[in-house]
């Protein structure tokens, strides 16, 4: 093999490896067309493409740590408002404003339970909420 230039990669005779049988064969793309720049820019889209949804996927799950102190927080808003409710019934004066508070986050809640006891407890005080609010409803149409 004689060395004639140092220019690019060129073709020079017949190519000593033969493809395989199995039918996946390795290739390089040529150094001079554009079709291997594009085909670079492509992967590295899909690649990027990847890794953004692995990224959102984790951030949608989250650390379970964080996914805790989210669910004692939305926990310590409904015992809030619970309070609340408690008050305004002792003073006879609940509005359906903060009863619908409490239904929104009852159901906020529930989406990310999966404890039966608790969901039972849910229950119960989201039946609660709409009995005090269709007693609010009916006396305010009297």
């Amino acid at each position: 093999m004689k060395v004639s230039s140092t220019g690019g990669v060129g073709a020079s005779g017949a190519s000593r490896a033969k493809a395989s049988s199995s039918g996946s064969s390795f290739s390089l793309p040529s150094v001079n067309g554009a079709s291997g720049a594009a085909s670079a820019a492509s992967v590295g889209g899909l690649a990027g493409v990847g890794s953004l949804g692995a990224l959102l996927a984790l951030q949608a799950n989250g650390d379970p740590l964080e996914r805790r102190r989210r669910q004692v927080k939305r926990a310590d808003d409904i015992l809030d408002i619970l309070g609340e409710v408690k008050i305004a019934l002792l003073d006879g004066d609940v509005s359906t404003g903060t009863l619908d508070r409490l239904t929104r986050a009852i159901r906020q809640q529930r989406e990310s339970t999966d404890d039966p006891r608790l969901e039972g407890v849910l229950n119960e005080i989201e039946t609660r909420a709409a009995v005090e609010k269709a007693k609010l409803e009916q006396a305010r149409g009297a």
